[in-house]
Parts: structure tokens; C-alpha cells; sequence
């Protein structure tokens, strides 16, 4: 396969040379078996065989993509019920014909032909006794007599990255590793985007679409990409980071013997995936971009708080791919432009239409003029100008054809622009139309609107009057109130508007005077929900304020689950919600601040640590456990926190605990005992092996993570930051330790001089017991409070922990934690969605 650049879009490519030649010396003698592991010189595969890897992980052979009636050469999984193709070898040239051949020419190469038209995939010199294997990584090699790798498939990426590919660039051969999305979900051939390493800076990757930048992968920071944070806590990825003379690259293996996959899809967007098999469908780790302007395709409009998702813009209508494929296909004009043609019966020249509080994806190049009419008109006169925009310093932006990517924000949203959308004049609003209809517009309207104001700020003055905090009781969303009144088994009394269905509403700008306008000297720390401050209320009371972040994945959703949970919830091991404020845009959760932070911020500082003595950390444990009993047994709504870990867990000035951070928990109903999802959110190091890889989550989920917080606690070390020869992880190290009756040795020395030894043992027993394998042998939490309190209460023996037994094991980094930044009044939503 020929490496060739396409200069016209300014990025380099990999694609197939193509050789068209008559079909003179080639005689084809034997036919494979349906299924061989090679092929030779002589052989052929034909459209009913294939080549199977030696475990049957992977399948080579013709086939149509989707609903096309073209015939393509490609490798796809095995051992999962539909057919994923993970790489093509004729993206650039479908095959129309009955009879495609797949061989090896007698100069060593290997072909596909049809007819008199030869496509030669690779690229090597004539070698003699070549044969092509299939490896159960997925690559396809060619061999010589002395099985010399002369040509493999893993050098030329098409949309996957395969775990064993290189993603970089080669500095003696200038090969580029590269993956190139396809064009759509039935044409394999090079689509508009292309993942690659940065040129200008070899450790960092970008993401390209018609040669603008999306996204970038941020600096390579030794374990992860600097943007890609979540890369640090994985089961199921090792990740290499390869620079010298001879080149710069990027490799990643996986741990266990799952089906992942790592693509480009057809609307741009990078994705991690994992198969599973309790639901046969994929469900996604990670993605990016998170924001989903940037793949709903040009001409639409992502907006995340409408069920449409990827509405059209005014004027446009679903493309021809969309209408087939997805919702990401983008938009096409209803009626074409008329470039000043005055003469067309649509009526006239084109006009624009407004947009405002929109966020632009592609920022086309800026165009300075003193006015902003002199950047309409640059537009206007421009056929291919599509849209425009201006700001005060003089600054234009035109849009053309294809360019557009708009994320619509909220009204009041800082960061929101205006754009003027270039229509067909046929398209917009017929000036003088319903008079009537105006004049309800113009009258009735603001009359409506003053009235709603008024009563508002009645409403408001009365409040005040009956609290001294500067705080509203105000319903935020009647969602919340009838979803706690459904599960609340039954409870005649919250069918009505009882007052615990209110929730304060904090002012926005008496949050902002709390936390002197979001100062950095108030900043707590950062999650995934965004920062965390310290406030002071106007009663001298202090507050933790959680702010969503602007780029934060996590919405309205996830704010309005938390809130409808921590208002419903009770319990002194549980942290106290106060309020929320949803003014301008923001989404604010206010809680009691914990003058301790949190349990990471001491247990995983070399220098903090000393200050949990054991009877602190038994009594943070007993805390912990009986807040998880309350969530899942005696609590009107049963709970599943989804997301326990040791940064969740709050200390307040007497270092009790204090459960946090719901904005991933379940909600489970009287007789629900299970249930699954596609959409795994948490935490790797503490999430069960059902939930991680197939999606399954019960209160057994919680106790695995009870258990691998319970091992934390008595190490003073962090599961997925533990490495030790032969293990692993904590769970690993720990399982080792029990089996050779040295369990004590997992004790933080600085404990050993306080610790009963049989209380240690016993504690260490009961985390094992919890982070077992099977969820059906993991204790329930009321029988993990009995292990711990009672002494006398005999307890089994544990099997072996989940994701201490792997295929293969990174072991490029030293037998020491990596560094952790511990998180400070830490009340962040962790979720696993590109990501």
C-alpha cells in the first residue's frame, strides 16, 4: 500500500495505489479452505472465504458495508455477534463486480483483482515464497521464506486503532500513522476527518475536519494526554508513549481479554468502546469531543436541551446521508441561495437571519473592517459565504459552504455570540404579515411577562421576610418533585406540595458575593462537574459551592438527579444539600463546607496521612458503611451512589463522614434487585467488574467499592495508582499478601503500633469479601456492618478479587505510586463519556 498526501486538503493520508493493468501472467490454481489461517502464491480467496487468525479473534475476507452493493477487502471481529470491520484494504476502489479475488502475485504482492483491473494493496520489492497470515491482533503480515515481515496492515490504520498499531510518524521512513473516519456508514472511502500527531508539537494529537481544527489531545504528561485525564484511571487500557530518532508514536495494549475498540467515526468524533456480551451492543467509555457541536454535521444546530439534539438550522432541511444514516449527517438548504439575482421568482437577493447565544465550532479566518455592514456586504456579495459574523474591535468572520458547526447556548451565557445565517429571501418571515398576530406579540406579551415578573418578585420579597439567609424556596423543576413522589412507596401525603418538595434557590448574585466572584483564592479544587468554592453566606454561615463548568459533559441531568436525591435523603453520614441557584445560565449547587475536605486529601498525602489514626479511620469506615446501609435499605428511595471513592467522601470538623456527590446515582424501586445500562459513569479503580464491563449494576456495585475504599483506608494507598511486581493493583497486592498469611503487611506502618492485630486482619477480610469476583459472594452492607462491629461473628474466606488475573501487564512504570493530585472538598461527578 502506497502512502500519497492530498495537497488540496492540507493533511497527510494514507491511501491504496492503484495499478490498472491487463491480466496477463496471473494463473490462480487453488482456491482456500473457507476458513484458512494463510494464504500463498497460487491461492485465492474468493467472495465466500475468508482468513481466520489462529485464536479466531479476527476475520479477513469481502465484504458490503451497510446496505451498498459494493464489495470491499476488509478485517473485522469474530467473536461478537455483528460484523465491525476495524480495517479496509480498497477504501478508494469498491468493487462492483460478481467475482473479486484476493491473492498473492507472483511478485509477492498481495492483489485484488476483477476482471482485467488489479489493485495492488501492498508495496513491497518482488519477494519469492511470500504468504499472508492473519494475527490474532488484527494484522495482516506478509512473510518471506524466512518469515520476515515484509508488509503489514497495522502500518497503514484506516478508522481503527487496534491495540499493537502505532499512531505517530516514522522520521526515517516519513510514514505517517494516521486514522481517517469514512466518508459514511456505507462508503469506506476517506471521510472529512483525520485523528493524527500534531506536527508542530509530536506529543500532542488533533483532530482535524477539512483541514480545521476540532480538538486537541493536549500534551503528553507521562500517563495521559493532558486533556484526556481520565486516561490514569483505566482496567482496561496500558497506554505507551514512544519518542526517538527514529520516530514519535503512541501505542496502547488492553488488559484483559474484552473486545474495545478505539475509532473515528463518520462524524468526526474519537470513541472508545467495549462489547457486551450480556446486552451484545457496545457501550462507550469515552468520546471526543464532549460537545456536541462539532458532530451533528454543518448546517445544524446542536442544542443539548432539546430532545431533537441536532435540530436544522431556519432555512435547512436533513440532508440525503442523515435521512439514511444518523442524526449527525447535517443539513442541506430548502431553497438554493440567489447570489444577488434579482430576476429569480423566489424573490430577490438573499437576506440574513439572526442568531444569537451561539457558539461557533470552526472559526473560519477573520476579515478586518471598520463596520459591521462592510462585513455584511463582503458576505452578501460572496456566493459561497454562508453566514457571518461581527464584534466591536472590527472583526469579520464569513462562514463558507460546509463550514458551519453552531452550538446553541443558553440565553444568558457569556460565552454566547450572534451570527447571520445567509437565506434564500423566499425563506425568512414576510415583512407586514399578521397585524394581528403582531399586536398580541407587541401587547400581550410583555403584559404577560410583567405580570410573571411581579409575581416573582412578591414572591421573593416574601421569602426573604421568612428567612434571614439571602435564599428563595422555589420549586426548580416539578420533574424532581413528582419522580421523588413515584418512588416514594406510596406516600399519600407527597401527592400534595409538602414544603420538604421545596428546595432554597439561591440568588446568583448572592452566590457570587459568597465566594468574592468565584476568586481563586476561594477555589477549593476541580472535578469532573467543574470547580468547587468556598463561600460565606450573609449569616456567616459557610457554604461549599459547586459550579458546572461551561465544558463539563454533565448537565441539567445530573444537577437536577443530585438535588432531587440529597433533598429527599436524611442521614448524618450523608452531606447536607442547602440550595441550588439555575440564574444566568448557571448551575450552582450549594452544601455544607467540610472545613476537612476530603478523605483523598489526607489518606494519599505522605505528610497528612499521619493524621488519621486508627481509631479516625475505623470510625470514617463505620461511617461510610452505615451511610451505604441507609442508601440502600432503609431510605424511602432505594439508592445506588454509582460513584463512591475516597474523593467523595467529605470530613467535617470532627472527621465524621460525609457521603457526597449523587449525581450519577440510581434510583431502584421496591422490588428491583438489578438493572443495565450502555452508559457507564464512575470511577475506574472503584467500579465492579459487571458494571465496568457489561453495564450491570446492583447495591452490589457499591460494596465492591466500599471494599476497594476499605483496602485504601488501611494501605494509605490508592488502587489504581499501587504498582508492585506481579500485581496489578491494591486489589492484586492485597490478594497476594492474604493467600501467603502476610495480610498485616498491607497495613500503613504508621499504624502498626495502634491496630489490634486481629481487628486488621479482620477489616482486611471483610474488603476482600467485598471486592470478590461473582457480585452473588459480595456481603450486602448490613452484613458488612455486623463483620466489622461484632468479633465474634466467624467470617468466610474470600476468593479471589476481580482484575487481579490479566492477559498482559504494562510494566513500564516503577513499582511506586504514580503521583495523585487529591482533590479538596472534592464534590465532583466522575463520568466515562469522550467521554
Amino acid at each position: 500500500m502506497a502512502n500519497t498526501k492530498n495537497m488540496s486538503r492540507g493533511r497527510v493520508s494514507f491511501s491504496i495505489f492503484l495499478l490498472v493493468f491487463s491480466f496477463s501472467g496471473l494463473q490462480f490454481v487453488k482456491v482456500v479452505d473457507a476458513a484458512a489461517e494463510s494464504i500463498s502464491v497460487g491461492q485465492v480467496i474468493t467472495r465466500s472465504e475468508t482468513l481466520v487468525s489462529a485464536g479466531k479473534f479476527f476475520e479477513l475476507g469481502f465484504f458490503r458495508p451497510g446496505q451498498s452493493s459494493n464489495y470491499y477487502v476488509g478485517i473485522w471481529y469474530m467473536n461478537i455477534s455483528e460484523q465491525v470491520v476495524v480495517w479496509v484494504a480498497n477504501r478508494d476502489l469498491p468493487l462492483t463486480g460478481s467475482s473479486p479475488i484476493l491473492s498473492i502475485s507472483n511478485d509477492g504482492n498481495l492483489v485484488i483483482t476483477e476482471g482485467k483491473i488489479t489493485y495492488r494493496v501492498s508495496d513491497i520489492a518482488s519477494s519469492q515464497n511470500t504468504s499472508a497470515s492473519l494475527l490474532d491482533s488484527g494484522n495482516l503480515i506478509l512473510r518471506n521464506g524466512n518469515s520476515d515481515i515484509l508488509w503489514q496492515s497495522f502500518d497503514y490504520p484506516s478508522h481503527t486503532f487496534l491495540p499493537g498499531m502505532k499512531f505517530g510518524y516514522s522520521r526515517k521512513t516519513g510514514k505517517v500513522w494516521s486514522l481517517t473516519s469514512w466518508k459514511s456508514a456505507e462508503d469506506p472511502s476517506l471521510g472529512n476527518a483525520e485523528l493524527k500527531m500534531d506536527p508542530d508539537k509530536s506529543n500532542e494529537i488533533v483532530l482535524m475536519r477539512d483541514n480545521n481544527l476540532i480538538w486537541r489531545s493536549g500534551v503528553w504528561q507521562g500517563d495521559h494526554f493532558a486533556e484526556m485525564p481520565e486516561m490514569r484511571l483505566n482496567y482496561i487500557y496500558n497506554y505507551s508513549f514512544h519518542s526517538d530518532e527514529n520516530g514519535t508514536y503512541f501505542v496502547h495494549s488492553i488488559k484483559d481479554s474484552t473486545v474495545n475498540r478505539f475509532i473515528i467515526d463518520v462524524n468526526g468524533q474519537i470513541k472508545s468502546m467495549s462489547w457486551l456480551k450480556s446486552s451484545q451492543a457496545w457501550f462507550l467509555f469515552w468520546a471526543q469531543p464532549r460537545e456536541c457541536g462539532t458532530i451533528c454535521g454543518p448546517f445544524s444546530i446542536c442544542n443539548v436541551n432539546v430532545a431533537s439534539f441536532c435540530p436544522c438550522l431556519y432555512g435547512f432541511i436533513p440532508s440525503e446521508s442523515r435521512q439514511k444514516l444518523s442524526v449527525y449527517g447535517g443539513c442541506v438548504r430548502r431553497t438554493p441561495l440567489q447570489c444577488e439575482n434579482r430576476t429569480s421568482v423566489n424573490g430577490g437577493k438573499d437576506r440574513f437571519l439572526r442568531m444569537d447565544a451561539v457558539k461557533f465550532h470552526i472559526i473560519p479566518k477573520e476579515l478586518k473592517v471598520r463596520a459591521e455592514e462592510e462585513c455584511k456586504l463582503a458576505c452578501l456579495k460572496n456566493c459561497s459565504c454562508t453566514a457571518y459574523a461581527h464584534n466591536n474591535s472590527g472583526v469579520c468572520l464569513l462562514w463558507n459552504s460546509g463550514e458551519l458547526y453552531i452550538q446553541q447556548l443558553a440565553k444568558n451565557d457569556r460565552q454566547g455570540r450572534t451570527i447571520y445565517i445567509k437565506l434564500a429571501a423566499s425563506e425568512l418571515p414576510k415583512p407586514g404579515g399578521n397585524k394581528k398576530l403582531l399586536w398580541m406579540i407587541v401587547i400581550v406579551v410583555p403584559l404577560a411577562l410583567l405580570a410573571s415578573c411581579l409575581f416573582l418578585r412578591w414572591r421573593r420579597q416574601l421569602q426573604e421576610k421568612e428567612s434571614s439567609q439571602d435564599m428563595l424556596l422555589f420549586d426548580i423543576n416539578m420533574s424532581i418533585e413528582s419522580s421523588a413522589n413515584e418512588l416514594s412507596n406510596g406516600d399519600k401525603a407527597g401527592k400534595g406540595k409538602s414544603k420538604d418538595s421545596w428546595l432554597p434557590l439561591f440568588s446568583f448574585t448572592s452566590v457570587s458575593a459568597s465566594t468574592n466572584d468565584f476568586s481563586t483564592e476561594n477555589k477549593l479544587g476541580e472535578g469532573g462537574f467543574g470547580p468547587v468554592y468556598k463561600g460565606k453566606l450573609m449569616n456567616g454561615q459557610e457554604v461549599a459551592v459547586k459550579r458546572l463548568s461551561k465544558r463539563s459533559g454533565q448537565g441539567l441531568e445530573e444537577l437536577k438527579n443530585e438535588t432531587m436525591l440529597i433533598a429527599k435523603l436524611q442521614h448524618r453520614n450523608l452531606v447536607r444539600l442547602l440550595g441550588c441557584c439555575l440564574e444566568q445560565g448557571e448551575k450552582i449547587l450549594i452544601y455544607d463546607y467540610m472545613p476537612n475536605k476530603s478523605l483523598d486529601s489526607f489518606l494519599f498525602d505522605p505528610t497528612k496521612k499521619g493524621l488519621l489514626a486508627w481509631g479516625t479511620r475505623v470510625k470514617i469506615t463505620e461511617g461510610i458503611a452505615q451511610g451505604l446501609l441507609y442508601l440502600h435499605q432503609y431510605s424511602r428511595l432505594r439508592i445506588i451512589h454509582r460513584d463512591l471513592k475516597a474523593s467523595n467522601i467529605l470530613l467535617d470538623s470532627d472527621m465524621n463522614p460525609k457521603i457526597s456527590d449523587f449525581g450519577m446515582a440510581r434510583m431502584f424501586g421496591g422490588d428491583e434487585l438489578q438493572a443495565n445500562t450502555n452508559r457507564i459513569v464512575g470511577t475506574y479503580g472503584y467500579m465492579s467488574p459487571e458494571y465496568a464491563l457489561e453495564g450491570i449494576f446492583s447495591i452490589k456495585s457499591d460494596v465492591f467499592s466500599f471494599g476497594v475504599l476499605l483496602l485504601e483506608i488501611l494501605s494509605s494507598k490508592k488502587n489504581t495508582g499501587f504498582y508492585h511486581t506481579g500485581s496489578l493493583n491494591l486489589l492484586g497486592h492485597s490478594w497476594d499478601l492474604w493467600k501467603d498469611d502476610r495480610a498485616l503487611d498491607l497495613m500503613d506502618p504508621i499504624l502498626r503500633n495502634e491496630a489490634s492485630h486481629p481487628i486488621v486482619i479482620r477489616y482486611i477480610t471483610v474488603a476482600l469479601l467485598c471486592v470478590q469476583e461473582n457480585a452473588a459472594d459480595r456481603p450486602t452492607m448490613s452484613e458488612v456492618l455486623t463483620m466489622i462491629t461484632n468479633e465474634v461473628v466467624a467470617l468466610p474466606s474470600p476468593k479471589q478479587p476481580a482484575f487481579t488475573y490479566v492477559r498482559s501487564v504494562d510494566n513500564s512504570y516503577p513499582a511506586t505510586s504514580r503521583p495523585e493530585a487529591c482533590s479538596v472538598n472534592d464534590v465532583t461527578v466522575s463520568l466515562m463519556e469522550a467521554r
